[in-house]
């Protein structure tokens, strides 16, 4: 993830709107697929992390459409660069949703890290780079520990709350948010993502908040992606997913090429967090 002071505007975004037929389809669709994931693990429970954000919102509707909300355990994991708006958020959602859950502050875990580290003084300069961009992966890793603590403890599968827009540009934390049992709204762009939560009756202060991973004080997904969510939609659903050329797209959305180019170095670099670690090819 690069941090980049101008965020990039389709001057004409594709349309990628769902209608309610489609919508009520992915609803069914990622619901079976939920139920689907815990018969094959023969488990009866999932855990989800709620942040307070529309991925994690959206998941845990569909969850609970998917399980019922006694199968559904959420976990509030808050830091010291978390907005305490998102948490109130994250534990309405919960509340809403009428799931249990526990909060976990994840600031002692990663401090315990930091403090036993040659060289690294937790209070001094973790603001910087690259150091800023290290602590805020140890956050969201620290987060995927407590995750898995209580997915073991309750014999439960961990959701992912990873879309297809952030995937393909590799904006989630290989081992972090990243490292789920499955990620129920993988298919949906970003936007998708948005109609779907509005669809399934989550409230349009939730649904239409500014998206932000929270790995360090004031950060947005658009500021460090230097684009927005609706021209990123585009760019991925024409050019990368889709049949058209980098210019054809630049000319259909009316974007510089430039903009295109940033998309295709995101996607290529971040190929090695959508594939399993490598190895040898068997020597027989």
């Amino acid at each position: 993830m690069a941090e980049t002071d101008a965020i990039a505007r389709a001057g004409r975004p594709l349309d990628l709107s769902l209608s309610d037929a489609e919508l009520e389809a992915r609803r069914e669709h990622v619901t079976s697929f939920i139920d689907e994931q815990l018969d094959a693990a023969g488990v009866d429970d999932a855990i989800i992390a709620l942040s307070g954000g529309i991925d994690s919102t959206t998941t845990a509707y569909l969850a609970v459409d998917a399980l019922g909300a006694d199968s559904v355990f959420g976990l509030v994991m808050p830091s010291e660069v978390n907005r305490e708006e998102n948490m109130s958020d994250a534990e309405r959602v919960a509340e809403t949703l009428g799931i249990d859950y526990d909060v976990v502050p994840v600031e002692p875990v990663v401090d315990s890290i930091l403090n036993v580290l040659p060289g690294i003084e937790p209070d001094v300069n973790t603001e910087t780079e690259p150091l800023r961009m290290a602590v805020g992966n140890l956050r969201v890793r620290a987060r995927t520990v407590v995750n898995y603590f209580y997915a073991n403890q309750r014999d439960a599968l961990v959701l992912g709350t990873g879309n297809r827009s952030e995937a393909l540009v590799g904006y989630f934390t290989k081992y972090g948010d990243g490292a789920v049992d499955c990620h129920p709204i993988a298919n949906l762009y970003k936007g998708q993502v948005r109609q779907l939560a509005k669809h399934l009756g989550v409230e349009d202060d939730l649904a239409e908040k500014t998206a932000s991973a929270e790995m360090w004080s004031g950060q947005t997904d658009e500021q460090e992606l230097g684009l927005t969510y609706e021209t990123l939609d585009s760019i991925l659903a024409l050019h990368v997913d889709g049949p058209l050329s980098k210019a054809a797209t630049a000319r259909e959305i009316e974007v510089e090429p430039a903009v295109i180019d940033r998309v295709r170095d995101l996607h290529a670099k971040s190929a090695h967090k959508r594939r399993q670690p490598p190895g040898p090819e068997p020597l027989f």
